[in-house]
């Protein structure tokens, strides 16, 4: 389970806290005081310490302080024969996770050892969040273009991004809806806290409430520990639910209590955890259709899209595609290393105007990149002929968005009977 360093000066206590603890199927290391200590935690990397505080060559107090200073993220429960108040005051205040006096409660032992491991891996769990986001603030993407459809989706980050409000992104696949989301959370007041994401859709239904609200240890068969949940995570946050229209309707009521009432309760737990979150959703499917399935809240909905920014697909804005593909030159070549390719004024065009772009900008991404790998010195027309449209379906009839709104052949001759009657034979 977890490697835990006892730190003691006597024989029989170290030996009757391994007992307990090996019991318990953690993995125990000794030291008998706090210099041994110090070099065990360097050594053997122990995910807790008990730490006694009468000790020759170096007492407790002073190893927790030194600790403190090179190890802080692994607990220390102090422990002492002396059940005095000031001196667990001192050492909380010093940094230990807890106090316990001896001779020690099995009980309370065992339950302070869980929640300071616990406590542990959250706070872990959460630095590793603020890295992954300091590293991504530096490289976020811009988002490129010029043209009318893409300006009013700038124009509208920079009105919401300053509120608290919060927005429903709507699009098709690959149009670039996280990239809106993640440009809200960065030019908001919240921008230096985290921007915790959560794909809907790729989480399992029996486990998207774990992964949205957390769970308490024992909740289910696989819970060995504490989890926090991305509502806690993100607090003080952001929140981007990403495919919010795959989301169960069972965890549907539960994200509508948590933005209704402003708290969460773990999976398997009763306790009350505030949340101060901004959340975003994102969706590529109509929600209006799902509301009427009874496959999405309508209240949940309204929660959600106090503002709604719909992100145009790249067929709409074909007048952004050559700055786009100058972009993706760019990063591709530093990516793969390689020197910059020019593209012909005639392959550009084929691009332009000549491709349906069903996948949209994350599709168009993927084309400059085969067309740097497979052409030579400049990629030309016939490049573009051979690698793209000789792969790609063919472009869609002006009458499939027409055919779209129907749902059957019934609806397509009943519509036409309707508009356009056959003229009597006789």
């Amino acid at each position: 389970m977890a490697r835990i360093l006892v730190v003691d000066d006597q024989d029989a206590i170290r030996n009757a806290l391994r007992e307990i603890l090996e019991n318990e199927k953690h993995e125990v290391v000794e030291a008998k005081d706090g210099v041994e200590a110090l070099v065990c935690v360097k050594q053997k990397k122990p995910q807790l310490i008990l730490l006694d505080v009468r000790m020759p060559n170096m007492d407790g107090m002073e190893t927790l302080v030194r600790l403190n200073e090179s190890h802080s993220d692994i607990p220390v429960i102090m422990i002492s024969a002396e059940g005095d108040i000031e001196m667990a005051v001192e050492a909380v205040k010093k940094g230990a996770f807890d106090f316990l006096t001896k001779p020690m409660d099995l009980n309370r032992l065992l339950i302070t050892v869980r929640n300071a491991l616990d406590t542990s891996h959250l706070l872990k769990e959460r630095n590793v969040l603020i890295k992954k986001a300091g590293r991504s603030k530096g490289t976020l993407q811009p988002i490129i273009g010029e043209s009318e459809a893409i300006q009013r989706v700038k124009e509208m980050i920079d009105l919401v991004a300053q509120s608290d409000s919060r927005v429903l992104i709507t699009g098709e696949n690959g149009t670039g809806k996280e990239l809106v989301a993640k440009w809200i959370h960065e030019k908001s007041a919240r921008r230096d806290k985290l921007l915790v994401e959560v794909n809907c859709a790729a989480i399992p239904p029996e486990l998207i409430e774990s992964e949205l609200f957390g769970h308490e240890r024992g909740a289910f068969t696989s819970a060995h520990r504490q989890r926090a949940g991305k509502f806690e995570l993100a607090n003080e946050g952001t929140l981007f639910l990403d495919e919010i229209g795959d989301m169960s309707m069972k965890a549907q009521a539960k994200v509508l209590r948590a933005l209704q009432e402003k708290y969460i309760t773990r999976v398997g737990g009763e306790k009350r955890i505030d949340v101060d979150v901004r959340v975003l959703a994102a969706t590529n499917k109509d929600l209006h259709q799902l509301i009427q399935q009874n496959l999405f809240r309508e209240d949940l909905y309204h929660r959600l899209a106090v503002i709604i920014i719909d992100v145009p697909p790249l067929r709409e804005r074909r007048e952004d595609i050559p700055l786009l593909v100058d972009h993706f030159l760019d990063q591709i070549s530093a990516e793969i290393n390689c020197k910059r390719k020019d593209i012909t004024p005639e392959a550009l065009y084929i691009l332009q105007n000549k491709l349906p772009w069903t996948g949209n900008i994350r599709e168009l991404r993927n084309v400059v990149e085969r067309l740097v790998i497979l052409s030579r010195e400049e990629i030309t027309a016939d490049d573009v002929n051979l690698h793209v449209v000789a792969s790609t379906p063919q472009t869609r009839s002006p009458f499939d968005e027409f055919f779209r709104k129907f749902k059957s052949r019934d609806e397509i001759e009943e519509f036409l009977d309707k508009h356009y009657p056959r003229s009597n034979p006789n």
